[in-house]
């Protein structure tokens, strides 16, 4: 069987079209021979994205924009289909994110798979949400700036007209006159300042020398801290309080009545008969210095006496006068009223 040239011709154009339309889809994106789902997203503004944009799930492309679509009906938004891969486990919890791709402004749709209470099969809508680029950052930082440097560039040029002009002159003549005082001023102090700064490098010297002295000072407490740390301060303390026990003791036995000081100390009767005695003995001696004659008696011829009865009755010796005067030589000396009576004391005991 013959095949005509038109029958030929006709066939050729038929493949030339499936080839065609296959080359444009598979341009446009889509993968011919595998299975997918197509969904749709709608969003308030899709600046850059655009058909055969990719679809993105954690880094690698899982499928394609699809078809872009105005809904006048809904105030202008964009509905976007996409065509994802059919194992892909997308339901009601699945975002759908625009965002950028590059640094370049390229958009992308990338999608955050959660726990979905409901499979979706293909057509349904995802959730939309739309990420923020730095170019959209960097314009809403940019332009309140924009807005105060144009409001300062407009101070700045009322500042700058005539009159400002002038004042900026004359504070200029002024800046450089107070220049020159200023230069004539240290020419004319250089000397001082050159001594000025003398001054500051001995004061630095000094004080160099200072911080060395503190420095050795600062060994040489340390070494004395050493040395202490080194010391028997438990022994010390042993005997400090063997010490303060042995002061207890003695304190203890002055209270009380035993040995000689204690009982001077509790004894009253004691102390009473001391004083007793002590002002007898001062009285004697006073009489002694009053009346010599009366207790000691001196003869040319014959013997000394060897004791004397006073007229008290009291016996007393001339031994004991002698001594009584070589330990209280003072109160001999010390003069006494015209009449002194010496009381009565029991000699029993002296006799």
């Amino acid at each position: 069987m013959k095949i005509s040239k038109e029958i030929k011709v006709a066939l050729l154009g038929i493949v030339a079209i499936i080839i065609l339309y296959f080359g444009f889809m598979f341009l446009k994106g889509s993968d011919l021979f595998s299975k997918s789902n197509t969904f749709h997203v709608v969003y308030d503004n899709v600046d850059g994205l655009s058909v055969s944009n990719p679809v993105v799930l954690n880094g690698i492309q899982v499928g394609h924009v699809k078809e872009l679509t105005l809904l006048t009906e809904r105030g202008n938004q964009i509905k976007v289909d996409i065509e994802v891969r059919k194992d892909l486990q997308i339901g009601d919890s699945t975002i759908a994110s625009l965002g950028n791709s590059d640094l370049l402004g390229s958009k992308a749709i990338t999608l955050y798979l959660r726990n979905n209470s409901k499979q979706y099969n293909g057509g349904e809508e995802l959730i939309s949400y739309k990420e923020t680029s730095i170019a959209d950052m960097l314009s809403s930082k940019s332009v309140p700036v924009i807005d105060k440097v144009d409001t300062t560039l407009a101070r700045v040029n009322r500042l700058l007209d005539s009159e400002a002009k002038n004042n900026l002159q004359q504070i200029l003549a002024n800046s450089n006159e107070t220049t020159k005082t200023v230069n004539d001023i240290l020419r004319e102090n250089q000397r001082n300042i050159n001594q000025i700064t003398t001054n500051l490098t001995q004061l630095t010297s000094a004080l160099k020398q200072t911080q060395r002295n503190i420095d050795r000072l600062a060994v040489n407490m340390t070494e004395i801290t050493d040395t202490l740390k080194q010391v028997e301060i438990n022994k010390l303390v042993r005997d400090a309080n063997s010490a303060v026990n042995e002061l207890e003791t003695t304190i203890s036995k002055l209270n009380s009545n035993e040995g000689s000081l204690g009982r001077l100390m509790n004894d009253e009767e004691l102390y009473q008969n001391m004083n007793r005695s002590t002002e007898a003995l001062n009285l004697l001696l006073r009489d002694i210095q009053a009346y010599p004659k009366r207790y000691v008696q001196f003869s040319l011829i014959g013997r000394k006496d060897r004791y004397k009865v006073d007229a008290t009755g009291r016996v007393i010796t001339l031994e004991e006068v002698k001594e009584l005067q070589d330990e209280n030589p003072d109160e001999f000396r010390r003069p006494v009223l015209d009449s002194l009576s010496v009381p009565a004391t029991d000699t029993t005991k002296r006799q």
